[in-house]
């Protein structure tokens, strides 16, 4: 039996546009709905991206998107069995601690590029350690850049309280304002935001938070429980194929950059240096580092998703990683 691609709330919105999860078209392809939690963030791009360039297609993949606006909404379709392959972050196994049917299946980006300490265009600061007593803008407490913040400081060997967090939200005209009024010294946020306010002199990028959290996981695929059972091989198509497409990425910069400032609607231009800041990102075999698994086990206590450690070795598998 395959499974449902919508159920409940979800069915209301979606059934009469997508009827199965996975099932066989008149053609050799599979329809195959994927979830993402950020579409437009930089470790689930491949997703959208491998459809333009008919790698998964391929692959014998018929794949459509839908995109959550953040991984617990995607974490909550999967459980409700309206999706069977998820795309997001390493965040969203916490989730699978606490129950949901699903496993991790792929590390397919290693750390956070696209994340990275910004300052006001005109600020005197050039450098992370210049960082110590300053105020540093982060989305809000318990947040993934809240605990950047807290990396950051443990990274430079100083205490967590050496930086001085300030709550200014994640809407970018927030954070321009704050930026522009020196409202803080310094903020955490996405790249690409720096960047484009960069090109109009409001800020700029001090460093990416790659320079120091280390592996962190920042791309996971998930598969869930019913996925795993009922159709195996079409995650490991899935994986191949993304593998597929993240190789492509990196070896063919001025094709991604177009495909990619399609998605994300930001100009080539800024493409283009969000590309460069990302290489090295995607894994190559899309298992799991000892070194991000480490790092995700503590954030996981530290933003409170959490009341404790996990067993990490619960969290994931690596039996659909291609072969090879």
């Amino acid at each position: 039996m395959q499974p449902t691609l919508w159920r409940g709330a979800f069915g209301s919105l979606l059934f009469c546009a997508l009827v199965t999860a996975v099932a066989p078209k008149a053609s050799a392809a599979t329809a195959l709905l994927v979830g993402t939690s950020h579409q437009t963030a930089d470790a689930e791009l491949p997703a959208t991206v491998g459809i333009e360039l008919g790698i998964f297609e391929k692959h014998g993949l018929d794949v459509k998107i839908t995109d959550f606006g953040g991984g617990s909404r995607m974490m909550q379709a999967m459980t409700a069995g309206s999706i069977g392959i998820g795309v997001g972050a390493g965040s969203e196994m916490a989730l699978i601690a606490k129950g949901a049917p699903a496993l991790a299946v792929c590390e397919d980006a290693s750390t956070l590029p696209y994340f990275s300490v910004g300052v006001p265009y005109d600020s005197p600061l050039r450098s992370l350690e210049q960082l110590k007593g300053k105020k540093v803008g982060i989305t809000n407490e318990g947040s993934l850049t809240a605990w950047l913040a807290r990396q950051l400081a443990r990274h430079e060997g100083w205490k967590p309280d050496a930086i001085n967090t300030v709550a200014i939200g994640g809407n970018p005209t927030g954070v321009t304002a704050a930026l522009r009024a020196h409202l803080v010294d310094a903020n955490i946020g996405s790249t690409m935001e720096i960047e484009d306010m960069e090109s109009h002199k409001i800020a700029r990028v001090l460093a990416p938070a790659s320079s120091f959290i280390g592996r962190t996981a920042a791309g996971v695929i998930y598969a869930s429980h019913d996925m795993m059972t009922q159709h195996p091989d079409v995650i490991r198509r899935y994986l191949a194929a993304y593998l597929e497409t993240t190789r492509y990425i990196s070896t063919h910069k001025d094709e991604a950059v177009r495909i990619e400032a399609r998605i994300t609607h930001y100009p080539e231009s800024i493409v283009a240096k969000e590309y460069d800041i990302d290489q090295g990102m995607f894994t190559k075999d899309c298992r799991f580092d000892p070194e991000s698994l480490a790092n995700l086990k503590e954030s996981f206590v530290e933003l409170k998703l959490l009341p404790e450690p996990p067993d990490m070795s619960k969290l994931y598998t690596a039996e659909y990683v291609p072969q090879g």
